[in-house]
């Protein structure tokens, strides 16, 4: 029975070791660290290799040695139990308290450089700005020439989805915002990391309050679609706060500026227009949206919650901090989606700060077609 136990033991372990090796063996893992995208990221793959091989050549010293050794050395009939004892060799001491030393100062020296020079910021980097929520993220343009052309000519602000040049210098600022339902001030603020690994390594996301923004700078090489997410814990929905990064050619990305100065536009179908009135509240029913949502151009202006005036943009690729694709493989509206978000919010992310508004059906295909017209 003991000998049946363990047999099984060994074989449900190994299956586990070859699922876990198997699954180590993909080339389309989205987040993948050793499939630099960029500089930056390039830049600490490089250096990340030097201690795994040396970490690696150590790991089979050690542990073919003390294979090696238990086998050479193993009890047989006739020897004593207990082995002949050694005290102290002077010379072993010396070296394997040497020899650390001096690998240590291998990794840390290239460490340490990279450091210090990916904590300068070029004078011509493009300034942007991530806000970390609960649990979304949201981005303002900085730059003077990145303003929109209606109200008070603020940043371009956009959520969940990060757009940037190709082959350009980024130097993000991030915040921890938390939210400002109820009031000026805050609240719910708590530490994120921003990292996207195929673009840039794992930053701490402070709240504002403490005056000391982190910031990472980075580029793109190519044009697509690169993935990222939360990886300190900050809640319930920890897991599921994801963003995108697209980096778009110069003509693509000259587009998007254009696009994305512009304020909303004021949708013709009727039932959209039905949507637009709920939202803002124009004839005294709804009204709920404009306390937390921004949309350029009409009364809608709440930095709480994501800004949505480019809500429908192709580059808009998801939403509710990425848990939900905006469009369909075929590229249609995912209205089904966005339906279950407005009906319950905390239906389908759990903790959400939306709370559920009772909204009739009626009202929900009404916000769905306005929302698909923001782009």
């Amino acid at each position: 029975m003991r000998g049946n136990v363990r047999k099984k033991v060994l074989v449900v372990g190994g299956l586990l070791v070859l699922t876990v090796l198997m699954g180590a063996c993909r080339k389309d893992i989205p987040q993948n660290t050793f499939d630099p995208a960029g500089p930056t990221a390039q830049s600490e793959k490089d250096v990340l290799m030097l201690p795994l091989a040396i970490a690696g050549v150590m790991f089979l010293l050690v542990e073919g040695g003390i294979v090696w050794l238990a086998i050479k050395f193993r009890h047989r009939k006739g020897r004593e139990r207990m082995p002949k004892q050694l005290h102290g060799n002077t010379r072993l001491e010396i070296g394997w308290t040497i020899a650390p030393a001096v690998l240590l100062a291998i990794v840390v020296v290239p460490a340490v450089s990279l450091i210090w020079r990916l904590s300068d910021v070029p004078a011509n980097a493009m300034q942007i700005k991530v806000q970390g929520f609960q649990w979304w993220w949201g981005y303002q343009y900085l730059d003077e020439d990145l303003k929109v052309d209606y109200g008070d000519h603020g940043p371009i602000t956009t959520a969940d989805v990060l757009v940037i040049p190709t082959n350009t210098t980024i130097n993000l600022s991030l915040e921890s915002a938390g939210g400002l339902i109820g009031g000026d001030n805050p609240d719910h603020q708590v530490i994120h990391s921003f990292w996207a690994p195929r673009l840039f390594g794992k930053q701490d996301v402070v709240p504002g309050a403490s005056g000391e923004d982190n910031h990472i700078v980075f580029s793109a090489w190519e044009p697509g679609t690169y993935f990222g997410q939360c990886a300190e814990f900050c809640g319930l929905q920890h897991a599921m706060m994801k963003f995108r990064i697209v980096a778009l050619d110069p003509v693509d990305w000259q587009a998007w500026v254009t696009d994305h100065k512009q304020p909303a536009q004021t949708p013709t179908d009727t039932l959209a227009a039905h949507g637009m009135d709920l939202f803002l509240g124009t004839h005294g029913e709804g009204g709920q949206c404009i306390a937390c949502h921004a949309v350029g151009g009409t009364p809608a202006g709440s930095p709480a919650g994501p800004n949505l005036t480019q809500f429908a943009a192709a580059t808009h690729e998801c939403f509710a901090g990425c848990n939900f694709e905006t469009f369909l493989p075929d590229g249609t509206p995912n209205g089904e989606a966005l339906a279950a978000w407005l009906r319950d919010p905390n239906a389908v992310k759990m903790g959400t700060k939306m709370p559920n508004y009772h909204l009739s059906e009626d009202e929900i295909a009404a916000l769905v077609a306005y929302l698909y017209t923001l782009s």
